[in-house]
């Protein structure tokens, strides 16, 4: 099984849930942005179902179709239909398909496949889901599973950088006032650099560097001027380096048109294209009351803050940066989604009067406010979040912040003073 730089394998958190869903007859489907692991993540699953599963090598077949051999395979439906057939006679098949957007007119060949009611199993990647949406023109709908990867999280990074650290930090009662210390260097790190796995195991800053503006470079060249045929790469750039100055901002798309001298509809559509590219991820509002709260601006967040820094051409550490605080709060904000479940949203909330609280993740009738500060040198809170707590009544609320951990309570509200490592293990 091939490892990424030489550098051991990461159990990604994902992995659970695509091991859990290879049991079941519809398609599985791993989608993210390049380079975030997707063919490591397969890699892993074959090594999987041959060490847990005993599913002999010979009933696991694995294509890259990055591979012209790999890619002539699925060049007939017709044949590859008798081909899968022949090979599951006797024995259930598992097809691993790697960047499986590249089969031509792809949703009707894959949906052709599944509905053979052959004795296999798909798994396929894919590198975004909107070359997904451009090259699946059918949705497969009732027949797939979508799962997104992203680079890691700092759970992830932490395993890459010292395992006994993620040990510890399952027994966060136990751990040491050294060993918290380097798990938060280790998270200023992270914040600069971001979660891309190369960048991760990288040496040398100039080696991180040069990483990300290959992944950059190779972003807009096949994902953006290719797919998208965007011409104007100068102004689609102007607009990921604006963002990247203005993340936990109110979005303003007529502002932001007016800044790049280009019309609003053209805004939107690369606003689009960077979402659904797994580069940027909108935030909502949250709003009982439409009179007295913001409820039509989003916010942005970018989906890894070493991408996001690259456009800003800044990897000062976390202590010499204007923007740390807000360079935390788009950390945090990706931590928090990719810690949350099904069942979970991830909100803001902030009125026409100015009072704004960073995060409320949601779940039913329960909301938990998140507020995030770089460092607070005693225990309390903002008015902002005071008069949330007072409007909502929340059972708990979070400020996440670099320098100090407590506990108080306000009415029936305990609010909880931590650090940002642990904020997955109490939302």
């Amino acid at each position: 099984m091939p490892k990424i730089e030489n550098h051991q394998i990461i159990q990604r958190q994902l992995f659970p849930k695509i091991i859990t869903h290879v049991k079941k007859p519809e398609i599985t489907l791993i989608v993210g942005a390049r380079q975030v692991g997707k063919t490591v993540l397969l890699n892993m699953l074959k090594e999987w179902l041959m060490s847990k599963k005993k599913v002999s090598p010979k009933n696991i077949l694995y294509f890259n179709l990055d591979i012209v051999r790999d890619w002539e395979f699925f060049q007939n439906q017709t044949n590859f239909i008798e081909f899968l057939k022949e090979q599951s006679q006797k024995e259930k098949i598992y097809v691993l398909v790697d960047e499986a957007q590249r089969v031509p007119d792809c949703s009707r060949f894959f949906k052709g496949v599944y509905d053979s009611n052959l004795n296999i199993k798909l798994i396929l990647t894919g590198s975004t889901s909107l070359e997904l949406k451009t090259r699946f023109k059918e949705s497969l709908t009732g027949r797939k599973q979508v799962f997104h990867l992203y680079s890691f999280s700092f759970n992830e990074f932490l395993e890459a950088k010292d395992k006994k650290l993620v040990e510890l930090l399952k027994k966060k009662n136990e751990i040491s006032k050294i060993s918290k210390k380097k798990i938060l260097e280790l998270f200023r790190e992270y914040t600069v650099w971001g979660g891309y796995p190369r960048v991760v195991f990288a040496k040398t800053r100039q080696e991180k560097i040069a990483i990300l503006a290959e992944i950059y470079s190779s972003y807009i060249e096949k994902d953006i001027v290719g797919l998208l045929e965007i011409k104007n790469r100068l102004g689609f750039s102007k607009l990921v380096k604006l963002l990247a100055g203005q993340i936990g901002q109110l979005v303003n798309v007529n502002e932001l048109a007016n800044s790049l001298n280009l019309d609003r509809e053209t805004v939107e559509r690369y606003l689009k294209a960077l979402e659904e590219t797994f580069i940027i991820t909108p935030l909502l509002p949250y709003f009982k009351n439409p009179r007295q709260e913001i409820v039509k601006q989003n916010k942005i967040y970018f989906n890894d803050t070493g991408i996001r820094n690259y456009a800003l051409e800044n990897f000062s550490s976390l202590s010499e940066r204007l923007d740390a605080g807000l360079l935390l709060e788009n950390a945090l904000f990706r931590e928090i989604l990719l810690a949350l479940d099904i069942f979970q949203k991830i909100r803001f909330w902030r009125t026409k009067q100015g009072a704004e609280v960073d995060f409320l993740v949601l779940e039913r009738e329960k909301i938990v406010p998140i507020e995030v500060k770089l460092n607070i040198k005693k225990p309390v809170i903002s008015l902002s979040l005071r008069n949330f707590i007072k409007k909502y009544s929340p059972q708990k609320a979070l400020v996440v912040n670099l320098s100090k951990e407590a506990k108080i309570k306000i009415n029936k509200t305990n609010i909880y003073f931590l650090y940002p490592y642990l904020v997955n293990l109490s939302c």
